[in-house]
């Protein structure tokens, strides 16, 4: 039987918002979204929605009953969110994933992706990166993979390698953006003997404590490692990348998660928050 969520209550007056995924209990979006609201003065109720994957579509139905405004999702249904769009942005199309969702003035299912514009935004404003002819490899080739690789290749990146235990899954990947840019597959266990100059996890292996496999020669002394997920310590991939090579910098995905919620939050409510005061609130939590 598919679960129902369970909303509470519902806050009078308060605009309705939520983030849906499994597991979606660790999410820090009720938190950063709060945090922008106040900003405006807007009353705003944000929740946590649990639907495993095959979930989603009863999921939503059941939040837009309830007056909800917009959704955010996360791994794995993102893929599942750009199926069920009626109309979906070009990121959507482009990708084949979507993390934003809302309805539009007919009750049709909207879709947007801000996970690219998120990763782009932290790397170049928040950590101060310059992308411009950077190679790259991304491990994983799933939803969150996607949804970073044009708005990457937008900011100027000279090649992207992508590491997924599906070497099937990674290479359809390749011939979906081959027009973009270089992009170019490698197995997990393959020896690499070029550092890259950005290596980026978006794998979900760290919500269970694990390490994804990626080829070691690809870290340097002037790699950067970042985690698209977030953790109070450092995470697994980041663990393993401070043990196996002195890297120039580590950084775990707070940073996009406050990006990609900003622009989230602007598409619902027209208003552009300040993410500069959320994101050190939530270093300091």
């Amino acid at each position: 039987m598919t679960k129902v969520p369970v909303i509470p209550f519902r806050v009078p007056e308060a605009v309705l918002c939520a983030v849906t995924g499994f597991p979606v209990s660790h999410s820090r979006s009720p938190f950063i979204h709060r945090a922008f609201a106040e900003q405006f003065g807007l009353p705003l109720q944000y929740e946590r929605v649990e639907a495993r994957p095959g979930q989603l579509s009863t999921t939503l139905d059941r939040l837009h009953e309830l007056g909800c405004k917009g959704v955010n999702v996360t791994v794995p249904l993102k893929e599942e969110a750009a199926a069920l769009a009626a109309e979906a942005s070009m990121a959507v199309q482009t990708t084949g994933a979507a993390n934003t969702l809302w309805w539009n003035a007919e009750g049709g299912l909207c879709a947007d992706n801000t996970d690219g514009v998120g990763l782009v935004r932290d790397l170049t404003r928040n950590w101060g990166m310059c992308l411009s002819g950077q190679r790259l490899a991304i491990l994983g080739a799933g939803g969150a993979a996607a949804g970073v690789i044009p708005p990457l290749f937008a900011a100027d990146v000279a090649e992207i390698v992508l590491i997924n235990r599906s070497q099937a899954r990674a290479e359809a990947l390749v011939e979906r953006f081959r027009s973009l840019g270089t992009l170019s597959t490698l197995q997990p266990a393959a020896h690499a003997t070029t550092p890259v100059d950005l290596i980026i996890n978006a794998t979900s292996a760290g919500l269970a404590g694990d390490t994804p496999t990626f080829p070691t020669g690809l870290l340097g002394p002037s790699t950067h490692c970042y985690d698209m997920f977030y953790s109070t310590s450092l995470t697994p991939f980041l663990a393993a990348c401070r043990a196996r090579s002195v890297c120039a910098d580590l950084r775990d995905g707070m940073g996009m998660l406050v990006e990609q919620a900003a622009a989230a939050f602007a598409i619902w409510h027209g208003l552009q928050p300040d993410t500069t005061a959320v994101l050190s609130a939530l270093r300091g939590r």
